[in-house]
């Protein structure tokens, strides 16, 4: 195999397996606050078997670990509202929610490095409106909801990965995952048994059904830690052009598999697909903008790895 398409085939299949988290979280049958919690404890027990997470960790300055701890409450929020946009909607309109986040990121990233807004970048924010307004007539009312807290979910995953970009190169990813997914188990571990209304219950922890469990399995191991490894082999192969464009097309396989697997298209009417159609027009004419800017491959690397939280 040619050496420039191993990496593009590698990242692609990332890419293939992060789609499928949407239709996982559809498929098991617990909560969003309890689905979370459990998939940060299953990566953690693997991570916590690494040793070189924990010399980072013993080496890495004090300053550094409340950063990537702030960080981890965003991903954690991210994770949340995530799989509660697919439990109130469905799995397509969440992934269509999460396609909104390059869009929040080329407005956010700025003000977090400390730049001027590109006008480029701003078109991007005006383009996409469009496409959201198809899509919420595309839904049932009863699916505006869930809607709205994907959108919520896109503002984080926007903010956590401008943050990672910026702090990226100073601990290895092993570790920074580690630190971030590890607050948001301490954070859901100390609130979810006060979550039910009626007082502190630890039954929330029960292990899960056989099924749930299996499914649980395969988000944990399949769509997190083996995309994560691969793409940190496929990412620093790629050009930043190359990365970014194949980390946005996200969107396009999850919304391909929920219509595959789920038949979610009868849910769902046609300026919802014409909304999508608008909506990743416009995220995939955000690496061109970025190439035209020449950002250097390991900004886009930044928040490539960090989208390998994201689903």
């Amino acid at each position: 195999m040619s050496s420039p398409l191993k990496p593009q085939l590698q990242i692609h299949l990332c890419v293939l397996l992060w789609g499928f988290t949407a239709i996982l979280g559809k498929l098991i049958a617990l909560p969003a606050t309890v689905l979370v919690w459990w998939r940060m404890v299953l990566v953690l027990m693997v991570l916590a078997c690494v040793p070189r997470v924990w010399r980072g960790l013993r080496a890495l300055p004090r300053q550094l670990v409340a950063v990537y701890a702030g960080i981890g409450l965003l991903v954690t929020l991210h994770w949340l509202t995530f799989f509660a946009a697919i439990k109130l909607a469905n799995a397509s309109v969440a992934a269509t929610c999460i396609a909104l986040g390059p869009v929040f990121l080329s407005l956010i990233e700025p003000w977090v490095a400390g730049r001027r807004v590109d006008l480029r970048e701003m078109l991007l924010g005006v383009l996409v409106v469009p496409g959201v307004a198809l899509v919420v007539g595309g839904i049932p009312t009863g699916m505006r909801l869930g809607l709205l807290v994907g959108v919520s979910s896109a503002l984080f995953v926007a903010c956590f990965s401008a943050l990672n970009k910026r702090y990226v190169e100073r601990a290895d990813a092993l570790l920074v995952t580690t630190l971030e997914l590890g607050t948001g188990a301490v954070v859901l571990t100390a609130v979810l048994p006060w979550s039910n209304g009626h007082g502190f219950s630890p039954d929330v922890f029960m292990l899960p059904a056989p099924n749930d469990l299996a499914l649980l399995s395969l988000l944990a191991f399949a769509c997190t830690l083996l995309p994560f490894n691969l793409s940190l082999i496929a990412l620093r192969r790629l050009s930043a052009f190359a990365a970014l464009l194949a980390v946005n097309l996200e969107p396009v396989y999850a919304i391909l598999l929920a219509i595959a697997v789920l038949g979610e298209q009868r849910e769902l009417g046609i300026s919802f697909y014409a909304g999508v159609v608008v909506i990743l027009s416009t995220v995939l004419l955000h690496p061109w903008l970025m190439r035209s800017r020449r950002i250097p491959a390991a900004a886009t690397l930044a928040v490539a790895e960090a989208k390998n939280l994201v689903d």
